[in-house]
C-alpha cells in the first residue's frame, strides 16, 4: 500500500514565529505526511497561484495533493487529520470553525510580538527541522541568507 501524498504547509518564511510553528507540526508528523514550503517561494506562487496576492501573507496554507487550498484557522481540522492522535480531534475542530478562525486571527495579527518570544536558537532549530524535512524528500528550500526577520 503506497503512503498517502503529503500536505504542503505554506508559512511566511520572513516570520520567525511562524517558522517555529511550522517545526512544532513538523516534530509531530513522525509520518512525515507534511512538507513544508515558504509561501515567498516559486512553489508558493505556483501552489497559491488562485489566492490573490495581498491574501498570501496574510495567513498560513494547507495545499491537499489535488491543489485544494486551506488557511488561517480552517487548516486545524486538515492538520489535525494527519497527524499522529489528533485525528479524534477532527469533529470538534469542524465544529468549532469559527473558534479557530478567530483564534488564529488573533495569533496572526501578532506574530510579530509573538516573534520576540521565539529566540535566535529557537529560530535555528525551527530552520533546521525544516531544511532537514524538505531535505529528506529532495525539495528546495529558500537560503536561510534570504529571509527578514519579523
Amino acid at each position: 500500500m503506497n503512503a498517502p501524498e503529503p500536505l504542503t504547509v505554506l508559512y511566511d518564511a520572513d516570520c520567525g514565529f511562524c517558522r517555529w510553528s511550522v517545526a512544532v507540526l513538523l516534530a509531530a508528523d513522525r509520518a512525515a505526511r507534511l512538507r513544508p514550503a515558504s509561501i515567498q517561494s516559486g512553489e508558493g506562487d505556483v501552489l497559491l497561484a488562485g489566492t490573490a496576492p495581498e491574501a498570501r501573507l496574510a495567513s498560513a496554507h494547507v495545499v491537499a495533493p489535488g491543489g485544494a487550498v486551506t488557511s488561517g484557522g480552517d487548516t486545524v481540522a486538515v492538520l489535525a487529520a494527519v497527524l499522529p492522535g489528533a485525528a479524534v480531534t477532527v469533529p470538534l475542530a469542524r465544529a468549532a470553525a469559527p473558534l479557530s478562525r478567530a483564534a488564529y486571527r488573533l495569533v496572526a495579527g501578532n506574530r510579530t510580538t509573538l516573534g520576540r518570544l521565539v529566540s535566535p536558537a529557537m529560530r535555528a532549530a525551527a530552520d533546521e527541522r525544516i531544511a532537514a524535512r524538505r531535505a529528506a524528500v529532495g525539495w528546495p528550500l529558500r537560503a536561510a541568507g534570504q529571509q527578514r526577520e519579523r
